[in-house]
């Protein structure tokens, strides 16, 4: 399994390597440039979100309909075309539209529905989580590399390094095995993207990824500017307080894939991850000193990191395969559109609210969150059957279409793949049905 994920999951850690890497300067240098304001810089932070979300259908899609590793391709070229851009940007404008060509390379979905495709659903949260740790490595050299590189070098530098890892993750592209050739058997149906949108499951998953990322945009683009204008630091030393935080937030991470995917808890560790977040808001919201401040930070990144190995994971498990990139697609669009609500809204919050007033819209937030995250039903009690295609009986897919229980059916190379619900069917039963 290592093998076949690794060049996955660090194609898309370099991707997110790139993105995060400015982050925790980016607020206070885009502040600098002709024309900007904080709502502008607000915007231009998390502008790269309102073309990811845009994309991100349409490359689930193409990358189920044309391949997952053509779609990656043409997602990082134009990645790092924007980033190139981003570089040379001598004002807020220019550097708004190189962030939103750097997001129209959306390829954040056509990753996960690769491992995906790649990995049985048995170990398939061990592949998300491996991948998780990976970007989360990422994250954290970001956050030491980003205010000391954009500190000493200037932030154009840190895009010009965000397009060079761009390309070098093109190589890797070689290395990734192509998928099996998964086909439907009996009837097929076209994606429905009403139905997906209303599946209860996955619109909960919708809106976790929207919050989750909101609030992250909200906090790189305040953190920042607070420490530099009301705790007087400079950019140089920002690293001091990320990394501490993303210390804590790995080690959040392994407890929440064993008792997430182990113990068949990930519902309920979401919720935990929303506690810390409201938690984290009101130390940031009521902090006097620097140090109440930072514990606030490092209680967000536990939290955001206790959902991050997570959420993947658990959206894939409501995706039908025919439909997994687009249904990842669909995930992602929520994501990154509560990227751009959050750079949007925390610019209009700095400029007109307290940090208290923030605190508590942010607590009245995740209190409607978790409530919402209780009634997610739990993915655990769904099973697969792998059953050679040379012992199949000749009245299969009569049994399949008829029986309650059963939500899909597909061929995987030589094998026929059953996915049940172990509540209602027993494995033995369907086995002696599908062999006759």
């Amino acid at each position: 399994m290592l093998k076949t994920i690794f060049p996955i999951s660090v194609i898309i850690a370099l991707r997110f390597l790139g993105l995060f890497i400015v982050l925790p300067v980016l607020s206070a240098y885009a502040l600098e440039l002709k024309g900007a304001n904080e709502i502008l810089v607000g915007a231009s932070l998390g502008i790269y979100a309102i073309s990811q979300m845009v994309m991100q259908i349409p490359f689930g899609a193409m990358s189920d309909k044309f391949g997952r590793k053509e779609a990656l391709f043409a997602g990082t070229v134009i990645f790092m075309v924007g980033s190139l851009m981003c570089a040379y940007a001598d004002s807020i404008y220019a550097l708004f539209i190189g962030r939103f060509i750097q997001g129209m390379g959306a390829v954040g979905a056509v990753g996960s529905a690769l491992i995906s495709d790649l990995v049985k659903e048995e170990t398939r949260a061990k592949a998300m989580a491996f991948m998780g740790m990976i970007i989360a490595l990422s994250f954290a050299f970001s956050m030491t590399l980003g205010p000391i590189i954009g500190g000493y070098f200037g932030v154009d530098k840190l895009f010009l390094l965000t397009a060079f890892l761009a390309f070098l993750s093109l190589f890797l592209l070689f290395a990734i095995k192509n998928p099996p050739k998964i086909r439907s058997v009996g009837k097929v149906e076209k994606v429905n993207y009403i139905k997906l949108l209303k599946d209860e499951n996955l619109c909960r998953m919708n809106i976790t990824n929207f919050l989750q990322k909101m609030l992250m945009t909200m906090t790189f683009l305040s953190v920042p500017i607070i420490m530099i204008q009301q705790f007087l630091w400079d950019k140089k030393e920002l690293w001091h307080i990320y990394v501490p935080a993303m210390i804590f937030g790995i080690f959040a991470m392994l407890p929440s894939v064993i008792v997430g995917e182990k113990m068949r808890k990930s519902k309920e560790m979401l919720c935990v991850g929303i506690l810390f977040f409201a938690l984290s808001y009101f130390f940031i919201g009521y902090a006097k000193d620097t140090l109440f401040f930072i514990i606030g930070i490092v209680l967000f990144f536990i939290g955001f990191n206790i959902h991050e190995p997570l959420m993947q994971s658990l959206a894939s498990k409501y995706a039908k395969v025919k439909s997994r990139g687009a249904t990842l697609g669909v995930f992602n669009f929520f994501g990154y559109f509560g990227t751009f609500c959050g750079g949007i809204i925390g610019g209009f919050f700095l400029k007109y609210c307290s940090m208290e007033q923030i605190s508590w819209i942010v607590f009245a937030t995740c209190t409607v969150w978790f409530f919402l995250m209780l009634t997610l039903k739990n993915p655990a009690f769904f099973q697969n059957i792998y059953i050679p295609l040379s012992q199949i009986g000749q009245s299969y897919l009569q049994y399949l279409e008829s029986t309650n229980g059963i939500t899909e059916w597909y061929i995987s190379d030589d094998t026929l793949i059953v996915k049940f619900n172990a509540k209602i069917l027993n494995r033995e039963n369907i086995v002696k049905n599908i062999i006759g």
